[in-house]
């Protein structure tokens, strides 16, 4: 596991290992320990050198020694002459933690699993509830509740005046709508999920957008799909390079994020929508449209890609009020032909019967308000873009990235600097943030300057935030942080 890239993946499921209190190769050895005892590391697997390790996580060797010590100890690793370090073969079997094998949004989620409050974690989006959602949980109780409470049945693709609302939230954007083509789900992530389900099985070829969204392309993972990644520029996903793969690879799927692409933030052009629905109906590819990612929005911002696709081509469109309403509402839904629809809505039956009934509820009143709502969140946005762009500038104005169309991240450059050793140093500064290779399908370290920098966060939080980044950032070419707490580097 010697390898720059094994190196790196162990680096990223090991999170923000440092928060917390003792001495260091302890908390080290503890989140290496856990790591054997969830089944993210399985009995045999053969760990980085102390050295690669150390290099790779910005601490002393001497560190990274006393951890594999305790650990040896323990009797969770052994070594050997010529075979290195190894975990024990007496741990195992173990059963797995349910990450994905392979999986890329392992670390970007098991913050939310943790308990770190002194670290400021920018791996996940932040969406803060907006007034108007408390006005309609409110409304609901106020009016609502009796004919709520008054339903028999889950409802497994959804309430019919939920339904009825989004078909009518789809044809106030120019794009024709029946309830019975709607599929309500807990949240985006269970519509990706469902379609995933539906189209791939073990090698089903996938073609994405690189770089991508890690959480859905894990969906796709557990499936077993193989990955065919092509490049954007400024309108969105290459059609020249789109077509050369879809011709080489036939997939079974074909996964775009027009409005707006996480993690760049771009908005995917009304011709550009129109080129991939006719390419995707000249050779029978079914698309789906990713449309969970909002939150800032530009003005004129197209309708869905499904409005541009030629009739009889399967696009299946998701969305959702999550990024726009409340990260806390979990309630999601997707878009397809009715037959598809249906076939979907069976295996929504067995993932959970149906989604909360009062949640569905709220949204109905959201989505009667959804343009004011979506303009609310936008300009929020808007503002907390200015401010995070006007601190960056001035505490790291060596980094690079383009101001986005919309969604609620900036895309970071580093000038020469590989993220994941970045990470590290920031982690030391009590900042946990996700490094670009992690938002790639490819296993080559593409992107490794980069990393997703959200900027939802209130003024204080971004001001704390850009201030520690600065703070690592300084100290980047010393070997580990400097800190004002000794007691924390004991090794």
């Amino acid at each position: 596991m010697d390898s720059s890239r094994e190196v790196g993946v162990l680096v990223d499921h090991l999170g923000a290992w440092s928060a917390g209190s003792g001495a260091l190769y302890r908390r080290l050895a503890d989140s290496l320990h856990g790591l054997v005892t969830q089944g993210t590391v399985l009995a045999g697997e053969r760990l980085p050198s102390e050295r690669a390790l150390a290099a790779a996580l910005r601490i002393s060797r001497t560190t990274v020694v006393s951890a594999y010590d305790a650990l040896r100890a323990e009797g969770v690793l052994e070594s050997r002459q010529g075979s290195g370090t190894r975990v024990s073969a007496s741990v195992g079997p173990v059963r797995g933690d349910g990450w994905v094998p392979g999986s890329l949004a392992n670390p970007m989620y098991q913050n939310l699993l943790r308990e770190t409050p002194r670290v400021i974690s920018v791996a996940c989006m932040r969406t803060p509830a907006l007034d108007i959602v408390g006005d309609a949980v409110r409304e609901v109780a106020e009016q609502d509740l009796p004919a709520l409470m008054a339903e028999e049945s889950y409802h497994p693709r959804g309430l019919p005046v939920l339904r009825q609302a989004i078909a009518d939230h789809y044809e106030r954007q120019g794009l024709p709508t029946t309830p019975d083509q709607i599929v309500v789900t807990t949240g985006a992530h269970q519509a990706v999920a469902l379609v995933s389900q539906l189209y791939l099985r073990q090698g089903s070829p996938v073609v994405t957008e690189d770089p991508g969204f890690a959480g859905c392309l894990d969906l796709m993972r557990d499936r077993g799909a193989a990955f065919h990644p092509v490049p954007l520029d400024d309108q969105g996903i290459d059609p020249n390079a789109l077509r050369r793969t879809i011709v080489e690879y036939t997939p079974h799927l074909l996964y775009v994020m027009p409005s707006y692409h996480n993690p760049t933030g771009r908005l995917m052009s009304a011709a550009r929508r129109r080129e991939i629905g006719e390419l995707a109906a000249r050779y029978g590819t079914p698309v789906l449209e990713d449309s969970a990612f909002t939150g800032l929005r530009a003005e004129g911002e197209p309708p869905p890609l499904a409005a541009f696709a030629p009739r009889g081509t399967e696009v299946i469109t998701v969305e959702s009020l999550t990024k726009v309403g409340w990260a806390g509402l979990r309630l999601g839904w997707l878009r397809a032909p009715a037959e598809i629809a249906m076939r979907l809505s069976r295996r929504k039956v067995l993932a959970d019967l149906g989604s909360p009934l009062l949640d569905q509820g709220v949204a109905v009143r959201l989505l009667a308000r959804y343009d004011e709502l979506a303009a609310a969140r936008s300009d929020q946005l808007r503002v907390a873009l200015h401010r995070m762009e006007s601190l960056l500038r001035e505490a790291v104005p060596t980094w690079e990235w383009e101001r986005p169309d919309g969604g609620a991240a900036l895309w970071v450059k580093l000038p020469g600097v590989n993220a994941r050793a970045f990470a590290q140093v920031a982690l030391c500064h009590d900042v946990e943030l996700i490094p670009g290779p992690m938002m790639s399908a490819t296993e080559d370290g593409r992107y490794a300057e980069y990393f997703r920098l959200p900027f939802a966060f209130d003024e204080a939080t971004t001001r704390e935030l850009v201030w520690r980044l600065g703070r690592a950032w300084r100290e980047l070419d010393r070997h580990g942080p400097v800190v004002e707490d000794p007691d924390r580097l004991v090794v």
